[in-house]
């Protein structure tokens, strides 16, 4: 249980680095991104093949996002002064083109070249090979009590800012909701606290790599918390809504749009980073188009244009994952195949009933549903 739950940690985090990185292309600025895997996809391979090239592997994870932006920069020439259906297009081609290269070049790994439809194995990953002491076993659990804490307030803040006014029933069923899913989370982020404690008090390296996903994320949000409510996210709030206000006032909307789609894909490559060093392996396959649109389902699900409805729609569909994996075939006789299928079917009928109920997402706000529509 323990080993399941800091690997649940770890997917959460790096699923909500690649939401963070949509949501400020969609959700802020209205970029429709339908080929998001493809930062990934380029962040991953390029972390790995320079740590084998002796590189260290933060700064190998830096140049990923580095090479991800960059694939923002070409794209985002190349169809950013067009129609915006012209960007969800090529983006989805270019996600299938950068795959399908992988697959089929040879990639330089050490000192030879081998097939990259045989996946690459066997690279460094960080703080696998850390023997800590007790001073920096306490240091690190220190870390991860203060990231506990900040999620736990931020938790309470949540449900505070529902408090029910007086004899108002859609506020009091508001409040009732925020309630029972606060809970729950705060449920989900002590046990896994508590797992992650003890694997660092034990030391496991794949708690190690828990830890700085964990923190990276947590200094990812902060930044760009900092950045979309600043002058800079408000005029990208104004070309989603309507970019010929902001052309009005002066302001150079390709270039705003273009900083969006390589800040983007740059936490995107970032994510790509911990991907890589999650499996251990990487392979072509890992990166199916599929990712793209579980990322768009947990922005959706938690709320556009809001940072932390993201992380809560990345934490609820794992959740989700976690829990029908484990006790949907004790309910439903049905064999491996068309359970995998039944329970994306079941999200859908999830996510059409949000539609129906909360079409802003849990956290979105209903005055920025129509991103100018």
């Amino acid at each position: 249980m323990v080993d399941y739950l800091i690997f649940l940690a770890i997917s959460t985090s790096i699923f909500a680095l690649f939401g963070l990185g949509l949501n400020l292309q969609w959700g802020f600025t209205g970029l429709v991104n339908f080929g998001h895997v493809a930062f990934m996809t380029l962040g991953a391979y390029t972390t790995v093949l320079l740590s084998f090239k002796g590189v260290p592997l933060l700064l190998s994870a830096l140049f990923g996002a580095i090479v991800a932006a960059l694939l923002g920069l070409v794209i985002g020439f190349s169809t950013l002064r067009l129609r915006e259906d012209y960007l969800a297009i090529v983006t989805i081609g270019v996600g299938e083109l950068i795959r399908l290269v992988v697959n089929n070049q040879d990639l330089p790994v050490g000192d030879t070249w081998i097939s990259g439809a045989f996946g690459v194995q066997s690279y460094p990953i960080p703080l696998s090979t850390l023997t800590p002491n007790l001073f920096v076993k306490i240091l690190m659990i220190g870390v991860l009590t203060l990231l506990a804490g900040l999620t736990l307030w931020q938790l309470w803040r949540w449900v505070r800012a529902s408090q029910p006014s007086h004899n108002n029933k859609a506020d009091k069923l508001e409040f009732v909701s925020r309630l029972v899913l606060g809970i729950l989370l705060a449920l989900l982020s002590a046990a896994i606290y508590v797992s992650g404690a003890i694997a660092l008090y034990d030391y496991n390296p794949k708690a190690g790599l828990m830890l700085l996903s964990l923190v990276t994320l947590a200094f990812v949000f902060w930044r760009l918390e900092i950045l979309v409510r600043s002058p800079w996210g408000r005029v990208l709030k104004a070309i989603r809504e309507d970019e010929e206000v902001p052309k009005a006032l002066g302001k150079n909307v390709f270039w705003y749009k273009l900083q969006s789609l390589m800040l983007g894909g740059a936490i995107a490559g970032l994510a790509g980073a911990f991907f890589a060093w999650q499996l251990s392996a990487i392979y072509p396959d890992n990166f199916q188009p599929q990712l793209t649109f579980d990322s768009w389902i947990m922005v959706i699900l938690g709320g556009s244009s809001n940072n932390i409805g993201t992380i809560l729609g990345v934490v609820i569909y794992f959740a989700y994952d976690a829990l029908t994996r484990e006790f949907l075939p004790k309910i439903v006789s049905l064999d491996e195949a068309r359970l995998g299928a039944f329970r994306i079917m079941v999200i859908g009928l999830i996510l059409m009933v949000l539609m129906l109920w909360r079409p802003q997402g849990i956290l979105g706000k209903k005055e920025e549903l129509t991103l100018g529509k």
